[in-house]
Formats: C-alpha cells, sequence, structure tokens
C-alpha cells in the first residue's frame, strides 16, 4: 500500500508494519494537550495522559497480553507497590505523542505462552485504535507495539512478600 505524498502513514501502512521498541512508561508529546473541538460555547482538549490511559486500558482487554512494560518497567513497578501510599503505574509501557488532530502510541507488552503473536498484535493494534478514535475524537495514525517478554505456564506473578505477619 502507498503512503501518501505528504509522508503521512495511512492507517492500511501502520497496521501491516513492522513494530519498533521506545522507552516505556514516559510519555513523549508534541504537544501537551490536543484541542479536539472549538465552538462558540467553549473548546475542548484532551491531554496526552488521557490517550496514554486509553492505551492502556484497550491493550489490558486483549486476550492474550499478560502486562504492559519491558522487564525494567515492570521491576520499578513492583518496588513503586511496595512503598506506603503509591501505587504501580497504570500506564508502564505506553508512550504517546499527541498533535491537534492526530495520536501516535508506541506500546511495550509481554504476552502469554501460546499467543499467535501477530493476531494478538492485531488486535491490540485494532482495539487501541478503536477506544482513542471514539473516545477522544483524535485520529491514531500509528499503533507501534514490541513483544518483549513471554510469560510462560506456571510463571504466575508470585505475591510479594511482606515486611509483616
Amino acid at each position: 500500500m502507498a503512503k501518501e505524498e505528504t509522508g503521512k502513514r495511512s492507517r492500511e501502512d501502520v497496521s501491516t508494519e513492522g513494530s519498533w521498541a521506545t522507552t516505556s512508561g514516559r510519555v513523549r508529546e508534541a504537544a501537551p494537550t490536543a484541542e479536539v473541538a472549538e465552538t462558540e460555547h467553549g473548546r475542548t482538549t484532551i491531554a496526552a495522559g488521557v490517550v496514554q490511559k486509553i492505551a492502556a486500558v484497550a491493550t489490558r482487554e486483549v486476550s492474550g497480553v499478560a502486562a504492559l512494560g519491558g522487564g525494567a518497567a515492570r521491576a520499578f513497578g513492583a518496588i513503586r507497590e511496595r512503598i506506603p501510599g503509591s501505587s504501580a503505574s497504570q500506564t508502564s509501557g505506553v508512550a504517546v505523542e499527541v498533535g491537534e488532530t492526530q495520536a501516535a502510541i508506541d506500546l511495550d507488552i509481554t504476552v502469554e505462552y501460546g499467543s499467535a503473536l501477530v493476531d494478538l498484535a492485531r488486535a491490540v493494534r485494532r482495539n487501541i485504535i478503536t477506544a482513542v478514535e471514539r473516545m477522544t475524537g483524535l485520529e491514531v495514525v500509528e499503533v507501534n507495539i514490541a513483544v518483549t517478554d513471554i510469560r510462560l505456564p506456571g510463571e504466575e506473578k508470585a505475591p510479594a512478600p511482606t515486611r509483616v505477619e
């Protein structure tokens, strides 16, 4: 499929291309917010963090996704959970770029053993595009997915040891 002459990717180009990894857990923004609509009654803007959370939830909804983030991001999340008063990041492994009318999303995911990776990536990509476009009105031009690990049977997340009994 050919790319548009302006150099922007079409949805078809994005959904069939290979994926590449980015740093996980950080929000990269082209602009701090996207201006979605301006009417005589006011203006609507959407923060990049909102798009990041929508993408994280949409990713977790797909069967076969074991976790978001690479090994380091998950390790920091486990440490963060042990600190009183803090919680694990719900958007670890999701990076977004938000423009005025478009968004691009990069994911690092761990998958369950036995999942068909290409089909899983396609389902994740479709779910994210649908959720972000429906909820924000932004056009999703890219969803890059890096499969960073695979969870084997019996390799379930062990509960963290407690300091007190």
